[in-house]
């Protein structure tokens, strides 16, 4: 009996030990761990709940393990904002920028996976302006969901008027905008184009840009130039030359001349046309693309993307999940339900959605000028305290400087200086010294 006792004793204390030992390895002591959910938090700017509830019902079905906590955010002190929660880890997973904001944005992004995107499929998928936008080095830092910048509304009624067609090239631009102005004694009443100065056109450093890129040979980094001093001129004479006069200083803001039908030619984003219908549910206006020179077709961009944070923990799940947002698929779902509250949706950015809108007689010219789309650092409404706005206030100066009667090669040597300060801030890596 002392033995048995013994031996069930020692037998115990052998197998206690081993449990002690190697228990937690083995299996059979182990219940499989239960991940939880991935959640993604995601910054939009305009879209409301109801619009992006869909789009995230639907990528739910498809990943039931990720959970994506969407927040619209006002797009005053945006770019400080989020750049300042990123930087403190306390930001979203997800969120949208500028496409000229890369600069200002680089050290706060991760780049895409290569099984997410390749810079070969990105390029077959977006337009050459998205490459140029998010791609640096090798490395993809954005995909957008849209793509959007100027293109020529026009007053269908001001236009019939005088039996012209929509201009395709700048001559065209000036002959009919000069013959729909109409002038008094106490000055323009009804306004042929909005050009010329920068308090009362909106989007005027969008058409400036516009300019300098159609330009040839004008180099964005020193506007000091010959080349430079011609799109100046030519810009702000439709204020001072009296042969093209079609704007002056005093006449209301831009949009709401065209609004009130008192505009022929107005430059503009595709957003304002849900403004002017609501301003003016009977004004008839339709969209055509902008005047070219010959040459090279170059058109003005300026729409936001996606990107992931830097500080997010599960990069590679919030980059797939960009990737489903800027599918063909997610952005005809957008549109359409953006059309139920609106005139339509955001344009799309994929090339192979064209052909879908391209003959509509308002957002078509858009996507039309998808191939033939460039950008710099004068896109207007960005409200980013940053590349953009500094850069717009030198070229305000420039502009009001020659209305009052400065050279433009004087101005242009002002501007040309601050132009360099901006660059050199944001846009060239900062040299470290040695201790």
């Amino acid at each position: 009996m002392k033995k048995i006792i013994i031996i069930a004793l020692s037998l115990a204390i052998v197998l206690g030990f081993i449990f002690w030992k190697f228990g937690p390895n083995i299996s059979f002591f182990n219940k499989p761990k239960v991940s939880g959910p991935i959640i993604l938090t995601y910054w939009g700017l305009w879209e409301d709940d109801n619009l992006i509830k869909p789009v995230l019902a639907e990528y739910q079905k498809l990943h039931p393990n990720i959970i994506i906590n969407y927040e619209r955010k006002s797009s005053v002190n945006y770019r400080t904002r989020v750049q300042t929660q990123i930087r403190e880890g306390v930001g979203p997973d997800i969120f949208r920028i500028h496409n000229s904001w890369l600069p200002m944005f680089t050290s706060e992004l991760a780049s895409s996976p290569e099984d997410v995107f390749t810079s070969a499929d990105f390029k077959s998928m977006f337009y050459p302006v998205a490459a140029d936008s998010f791609i640096k080095g090798s490395q993809i830092y954005g995909a957008p969901m849209e793509v959007d910048g100027l293109a020529l509304f026009y007053n269908e009624d001001m236009l019939n008027a005088i039996g012209g067609k929509p201009p395709k090239n700048w001559q065209e631009f000036i002959d009919l905008a000069t013959k729909m102005t109409v002038k008094d004694a106490t000055g323009i009443k009804t306004a042929g184009a909005a050009m010329g100065t920068a308090g009362n056109v909106d989007h005027w450093s969008d058409i400036l840009g516009l300019l300098m890129l159609q330009q040839p040979s004008v180099d964005v980094s020193n506007v000091a130039s010959p080349q430079m001093v011609e799109v100046l001129r030519f810009y702000t004479g439709f204020v001072i030359d009296p042969k093209k006069k079609t704007w002056d200083a005093n006449l209301p803001k831009s949009t709401d001349m065209f609004a009130q039908g008192r505009l022929g030619f107005y430059f503009a984003p595709s957003w304002r046309a849900h403004e002017l219908r609501v301003a003016n549910p009977n004004l008839k206006f339709k969209v055509t693309p902008v005047p070219q020179l010959s040459g090279k077709i170059v058109s003005w961009a300026s729409f936001w993307g996606e990107v992931v944070s830097a500080k997010s923990k599960n990069p590679a799940e919030a980059w797939k999940f960009v990737k489903f947002l800027t599918s063909a698929e997610t952005e005809k779902l957008l549109f359409q339900q953006a059309s139920q509250v609106r005139l339509f949706g955001e344009p799309y950015s994929q090339k192979s959605l064209a052909g879908e809108l391209v003959q509509d007689p308002i957002v078509g010219a858009f996507v039309a000028q998808g191939p033939g789309y460039k950008f710099w650092y004068l896109a207007s409404n960005t409200f980013d305290n940053g590349i953009n706005d500094e850069m717009i206030k030198y070229f305000e100066d420039g502009i009001n400087a020659t209305l009052a009667g400065t050279d433009p090669a004087m101005a242009l040597q002002t501007v040309d200086k601050g132009v360099k300060q901006v660059l050199d801030k944001y846009t060239r890596p900062q040299s470290v010294s040695s201790p």
